[in-house]
């Protein structure tokens, strides 16, 4: 049977089905193993984003992944797992020792490593947030704090933003608002999921110029909805956009202020953000407010193992008549050790404060080339999550889809891989584990490719500064730390 579909404008990441993607496989006839990428494509279903695939990898290691021919990209995408890096060795052992120990706990028992990874959570997190449940993805810790909003509140609407992304299950691709995972064949989707637009100071949706003229539109929108609606259970969202957008002063104090009002919860997912992603354990420090209910995942696991974590406060345990969990790996030993030992790893590296202060390096690099750049609108980002949003032009803003895409595979051809946010958002989030020289090059190799994209555009060249042509990126060694 045959379904009718509309195009797609995909803005989770850059599409795997483009033109500019054919013209790049077609340059590099043998990037990786292409037979095995065909054989992929043979046996998955395909979806955008994934299958088909780019390229197929043999190895991962620090900061660096690594396809069958030899080609070595640093990796600054990482699906928001890799925090310490790929294969970090005491990870490594510690999960090779959990093995040999104790490989699984069946339900209606407990054990050591989960119970002990509940306590550090709980411990980490603020403010009263002292219960919690495991899951396997962040989609379904994400639907696990749905629950206890539900539970807790006795209502079952949601305020959430568009363009959001909280998972691909179907609660979470619900509350979601990325179009990708909405679109077509997604719907109807769950009811009583209402949306407004994001904070998006460079491109405000109320087309305010700035925060310091919005008066903060886009909180007193939430509290607009909260208010109107009268019986909504939660607010869900990102602290910090992972776009990356970084909220304006005062919003999240705004919306929780407005939550409290209206009874209802604020859930914060920091699936990508927490964990010191940041520059701050929490992504929520940064803006001095503390949630009902906090989502971890991804780099939780240490870029080896999936686990994700709801965290809530302790008055929220309400839910003891009914199953809102029940995942057959909810307290699997092994899974709660890795978990462990990347707390471990962050606390004992210093990660966190390695993350601002790099970051805040990383930021200043990429400013000083949107000044000279007429290509760059904008650098925002917190710690290692940063963002570039590439124009056609500085005045009117107009998004560079095409130009960005090309950036990208420039990129890919010096040994960069990241991700593109919204068509035109290069979107970097590096290891927190990376050298600062090799954070360097990749900055090179970055503002290198928007240059000759610039120079391609309008036939001269951006004002000096150093670029990535001709880096030898098979040649360098693993880095980590």
């Amino acid at each position: 049977m045959s379904v009718e579909t509309r195009a797609v404008a995909h803005t989770e990441g850059e599409s795997n089905t483009s033109p500019e993607r054919a013209r790049w496989l077609e340059r590099n006839p043998d990037l990786g193993n292409q037979d095995l990428a065909r054989r992929d494509a043979a046996v998955f279903l395909h979806q955008s984003l994934s299958s088909p695939v780019l390229s197929a990898i043999r190895k991962a290691e620090g900061i660096w992944i690594e396809d069958s021919t030899g080609r070595r990209y640093m990796d600054f995408h990482g699906n928001s797992v890799h925090h310490i890096g790929y294969g970090h060795p005491r990870l490594v052992e510690a999960i090779k020792r959990q093995l040999d120990e104790l490989p699984f706990a069946p339900r209606r028992f407990t054990c050591e490593p989960a119970v002990e990874l509940a306590e550090k959570l709980t411990a980490l997190a603020p403010g009263d947030l002292g219960k919690l449940l495991f899951t396997t993805g962040g989609s379904d810790a994400n639907e696990v704090a749905l629950k206890v909003a539900r539970a807790a509140t006795g209502r079952f609407k949601t305020v959430s933003f568009w363009e959001a992304f909280h998972g691909a299950g179907f609660g979470a691709a619900s509350v979601g608002g990325e179009h990708t995972f909405r679109s077509h064949i997604a719907g109807p989707l769950l009811p009583g999921t209402e949306h407004v637009a994001p904070f998006a100071c460079y491109r405000c949706p109320y087309k305010h110029p700035g925060p310091d003229a919005c008066g903060l539109a886009c909180a007193a929108m939430v509290e607009y909805v909260l208010e109107r609606e009268g019986d909504v259970a939660a607010v869900i969202a990102e602290p910090m956009r992972a776009v990356p957008y970084v909220p304006p002063p005062g919003f999240w104090k705004a919306v929780k202020a407005a939550c409290e009002a209206h009874g209802a919860l604020l859930i914060f997912d920091e699936i990508p953000t927490g964990l010191g992603k940041t520059g701050k354990f929490f992504a929520s420090e940064h803006d001095g407010v503390v949630p009902d209910i906090v989502v971890l995942g991804k780099a939780l696991g240490g870029g080896i193992l999936p686990i994700a974590a709801a965290i809530a406060r302790t008055d929220l345990d309400v839910c003891g008549d009914f199953a809102i969990g029940h995942y057959t790996h909810e307290k699997n030993p092994v899974t709660a050790r890795a978990a462990l030992t990347t707390l471990e790893i962050i606390e004992d590296e210093g990660l966190v404060e390695r993350s601002a202060e790099l970051g805040a390096h990383a930021k200043a690099r990429l400013e000083e080339a949107m000044a000279r750049s007429p290509i760059i609108g904008d650098v925002r980002g917190r710690g290692l999550l940063f963002g570039v949003e590439i124009v056609t032009d500085k005045a009117s803003r107009e998004p560079a889809n095409e130009l960005a895409e090309k950036i990208f595979y420039r990129c890919l051809d010096e040994g960069l891989s990241f991700k593109i946010s919204q068509g035109c958002v290069l979107t970097l989030s590096p290891p927190l584990t990376i050298p600062k020289a090799d954070l360097d090059r990749a900055l090179d190799i970055v503002i290198g490719a928007i240059d000759a994209v610039a120079r391609e555009v309008s036939g001269a060249v951006p004002g000096g500064g150093r670029t990535a042509r001709n880096v030898d990126m098979r040649g360098s060694p693993p880095a980590r730390g």
